[in-house]
């Protein structure tokens, strides 16, 4: 039977201390103990269900690390105060000084500064590479290399993992297919396809609201117990902790994330097949154009769609600004980074979330200054946005 992610999200119930249909929040940074044995043996890691101190773990984080491991179909997972904050302490889990990562040349700009220009200070190398291209990601493993990194849905080329590949790769090389799912939650389960770990960035579909930063690291009980380790665990040590009150928030909001992607998914749907049919150079994995659709449907969870990000390249900067500035004054959505948010978001990733790339490699991975990146909302009549951003479009002489 085909893994259903949404269920197993549905199938979690909690009860609060007196009986509340959401758990209790632990609203403490420290807990006590009626015995110091006990407290050693909660420093060991030999104590289950007693707590130390947040930093190591709270009963709040574990429901919704217990929550999202059920959704991605992992042992368990540990939750983090941000995106970058799940995705760093997993690269140095995994690497010591002197080993290498294959990425993914087209991430999340974050990501990319992280490898490039900070793991280096520590003796991790990374070589870069289009995901698509199988041959040229096996010629980039070393015998040092300890990783393969990826995005599921590239940001923000929108290009497709093929993870089964990948995770083979992986394999034969002894390697840990590490995959950040954060633009397709729900639509594609890393996991059941061979990845070893799934990471998302919290503040963006799954919380949905624009209100929160968190992250989550999805993986094996004992890749998850290593990176908790208090003597040499990466997000023990690295400190980044997700609130007990920010956890209690994301974990009721991820109730109703199957809702909101069918909705988003609908709407970039609706817009990107009207975009390609006005002439625009659209590029969105619902599109047969896409040159990896039929590898994203062959993974997809059909029902969530696929995904509410979609890109259209205007030519310029000078003419994406324009547009972007004119959409927002006519209350379409907002200029702004980020994604998942109940209204639409666009921005030129150019010159804001992947400006760490420097402008030779975006243009050598094919990222226009003239692209524009939407994060489709959950408008209730679709149609009538469109007909908004057409009219826009024509104003400025794009269309």
């Amino acid at each position: 039977m085909k893994f259903k992610p949404a269920n197993n999200i549905q199938d979690l119930q909690y009860f609060g201390e007196f009986g509340g249909v959401n758990p209790s929040i632990s609203d403490s940074s420290t807990y006590t103990f009626l015995s110091a044995k006990t407290m050693f043996d909660t420093f060991e890691g030999n104590a289950d269900g007693c707590y130390l101190y947040s930093r190591h773990s709270s009963p709040s984080n574990l429901y919704l690390g217990e929550a999202l491991a059920a959704m991605e179909g992992t042992e368990t997972a540990t939750v983090t105060a941000s995106g970058m904050g799940a995705i760093t302490p997993v690269l140095l889990q995994l690497c010591d000084a002197g080993e290498h990562v294959v990425s993914s040349r087209t991430i999340y700009g974050g990501t990319y500064a992280f490898l490039k220009n900070f793991a280096p200070r520590l003796g991790i190398e990374t070589t870069f590479v289009d995901i698509t291209k199988l041959d040229v990601i096996e010629a980039a493993i070393t015998p040092k290399t300890k990783v393969l990194y990826c995005e599921t849905v590239s940001n923000p080329l929108l290009e497709v993992a093929d993870i089964s590949s990948l995770a083979k790769l992986a394999k034969t090389y002894n390697l840990k297919l590490v995959v950040d799912n954060t633009f397709s939650p729900l639509s594609i389960s890393p996991i059941a396809f061979g990845a070893d770990i799934v990471i998302h960035s919290l503040t963006k579909f799954i919380n949905g609201s624009s209100d929160t930063v968190g992250g989550v690291v999805c993986g094996s009980q004992e890749f998850i117990d290593d990176l908790r380790n208090v003597n040499n665990g990466a997000a023990m040590l690295l400190g980044s902790t997700m609130d007990s009150l920010r956890s209690a928030s994301v974990l009721k909001n991820l109730r109703t994330l199957h809702l909101r992607m069918m909705q988003h998914s609908h709407n970039a749907s609706f817009l990107a097949e009207k975009f390609e049919k006005d002439g625009l150079k659209t590029v969105y994995p619902g599109l047969t154009s896409h040159p990896s659709h039929e590898l994203f449907k062959s993974m997809l969870n059909e029902k969530y769609g696929y995904g509410g990000m979609l890109t259209i390249d205007v030519g310029t900067l000078e003419k994406a600004n324009a547009l972007m500035e004119l959409m927002q004054q006519n209350k379409i959505g907002y200029l702004a980074v980020s994604l998942g948010f109940y209204k639409t978001l666009f921005s030129a990733p150019g010159s804001s979330t992947s400006s760490e790339i420097p402008e030779e490699e975006q243009k050598s991975m094919g990222l226009s200054s003239g692209l524009i990146r939407f994060s489709i909302g959950l408008d209730a009549d679709i149609e009538r946005t469109y007909i908004m951003i057409n009219k826009c479009m024509k104003e400025l002489n794009i269309l």
